[in-house]
């Protein structure tokens, strides 16, 4: 027990192993899918380049190391820095330590990260980054295996969830008919973002199955958020609910590390009291020297700055406008989430083709572009992607749906015009093998999904229908192929 009975979580040791390690995974993820794809999204030569917003942004406005400087090199050296610091807190190695050593490793994270989301742009622009960002600043105050888990701080992880449940929530009904009809997910499962293999099935249920889930998911968000707060065990039953629907939609669709981050977040809710009555064979408790004054002072001091951060966050989940995945401050911390106030009933999907054929006509070969998780070829099962984010792939959804910022699109059949073979890696495969096409052009589809009978006759998961084209035959001047 430390010095201040009130300060230490002594109940809650395997709540902060969850958090701490789920947390520093998704790091992981973030930092690698940064190797991956930022290069080539926003790099020297991306398709919205870095150094140019740079040059612009201020850093009072958007703080971030690459305003020192900024190569890809760089950008490449911070990522894998960011995600071997975090593969070391997932196996446990700076919990070995003080408290200060984890709290600042964390914190390293969370500085990395957030240079990378501020120069990030639309690529980065979704509400999960806010939140990545957020959570790893706020699981540095966890401390290490020398101190007890500080219950100030297992309470500022609740408010969390609370805000990110409870603002999903409000979205929606604040948001289409179709929430307040029970009707959303009539159409959910098929127009989202990245459908994933069982998606095709989920849309195939009852209709009274789809109320129901419409039902279930009012109540996880606007009733059992407020359960969070309460004692224990209704706590812990409160944090499972929400960890039960977040997994049913890990099941049947693709949102990047959205609903893995959540249900790490969740287990602030499970004492380990609870979960002794449960399993009783477990063994959760620790064994923890009086915490320092200065630990106690220090995670205080955090916790009262997140509490005053939290002012404008709480009125914006009851204003008239709310806003959905905004931050207040350049920091994001204690941001605004939500998601899906309203529910595309029909499918739209841009399909870029290329072609070799010295006249760009409808007779002419054209051969599509396949992307590694967005829909394209109707006889593709949609694949399983999360919690890897396909950003390219997020955006042509959003292009889909009448996206105004069309720079990187336009930049994108550039590309390919010219055969860059960093953007072709972002793509499942490349049709043109051996020389760049001639002419690129992209057209709009309508997708719905294959009946059941389809599905066994036709071998498809996808119905298309083409709408038009969105952009006609372009080509490079002959001198500018590659």
């Amino acid at each position: 027990m430390d010095w201040l009975g009130w300060f230490g979580g002594e109940d809650y040791e395997f709540a902060r192993e969850v958090v701490q390690r789920g947390t520093a995974a998704l790091y992981v993820v973030a930092f690698v899918s940064a190797v991956n794809q930022f290069p080539v999204l926003l790099g020297e030569r991306g398709l919205l380049p870095a150094p140019t917003f740079l040059r612009r942004a201020r850093y009072r406005d958007f703080p971030s190391i690459f305003h020192w400087r900024y190569s890809d090199r760089f950008l490449l050296a911070v990522a894998w820095a960011g995600a071997v610091i975090a593969a070391a807190l997932v196996v446990g190695l700076p919990q070995l330590g003080p408290p200060w050593l984890t709290m600042l490793t964390f914190l390293v994270l969370w500085a990395l990260y957030l240079s990378i989301v501020n120069i990030g742009q639309t690529f980065y622009g979704f509400g999960w980054e806010s939140l990545l960002v957020e959570a790893g600043f706020v699981v540095a105050f966890l401390g290490s295996n020398d101190v007890a888990p500080p219950i100030l701080i297992i309470f500022f992880l609740r408010w969390l969830l609370f805000r990110l449940e409870f603002g999903a929530g409000m979205i929606k009904i604040r948001g289409g008919s179709e929430w307040r009809d029970l009707t959303a997910m009539y159409y959910h499962h098929e127009t989202q973002p990245m459908p994933n293999p069982v998606s095709w099935f989920a849309h195939h249920t009852p209709t009274w199955f789809h109320r129901c889930e419409v039902l279930g998911n009012h109540f996880v968000q606007l009733v059992v958020p407020f359960l969070l707060f309460a004692p224990q065990p209704v706590a812990s039953v409160a944090a499972l609910l929400i960890i039960a629907s977040q997994l049913f939609l890990v099941l049947t669709g693709n949102f990047s590390w959205l609903n893995w981050i959540t249900i790490v977040i969740a287990f602030s809710g499970i004492s380990d009291g609870v979960l002794r009555a449960v399993f009783p064979w477990a063994g959760f408790e620790g064994t923890y020297d009086a915490d320092p004054v200065w630990w106690v002072v220090l995670v205080t001091a955090a916790f009262l700055f997140l509490a005053v951060l939290s002012y404008r966050p709480l009125r914006n989940l009851f204003a008239r406008r709310q806003l959905m995945n905004a931050s207040f401050n350049r920091y994001h911390l204690v941001n605004a989430y939500g998601a899906f106030g309203t529910i595309t009933k029909e499918r739209n999907e841009v399909v870029i083709e290329g072609t070799d054929d010295e006249v760009p006509d409808d007779d002419a070969d054209w051969r599509p572009y396949e992307f590694k998780g967005k829909p394209g070829d109707p006889a593709r099962m949609p694949p399983q992607v999360a919690p890897y984010h396909l950003r390219l792939d997020w955006l042509m959804w959003f292009l889909a749906l009448g996206s105004r910022d069309t720079r990187w699109f336009q930049m994108l059949l550039l590309r390919l015009l010219e055969g860059d073979r960093p953007t072709l890696r972002l793509l499942r495969g490349n049709p043109f093998p051996d020389d760049p096409p001639r002419w690129i052009r992209a057209q709009m589809f309508l997708y719905r999904y294959s009946t059941p009978q389809e599905r066994r006759e036709q071998h498809v998961w996808w119905v298309r229908v083409p709408l038009g084209l969105i952009v006609a035959p372009v080509t490079l001047q002959p001198d500018t192929r590659r």
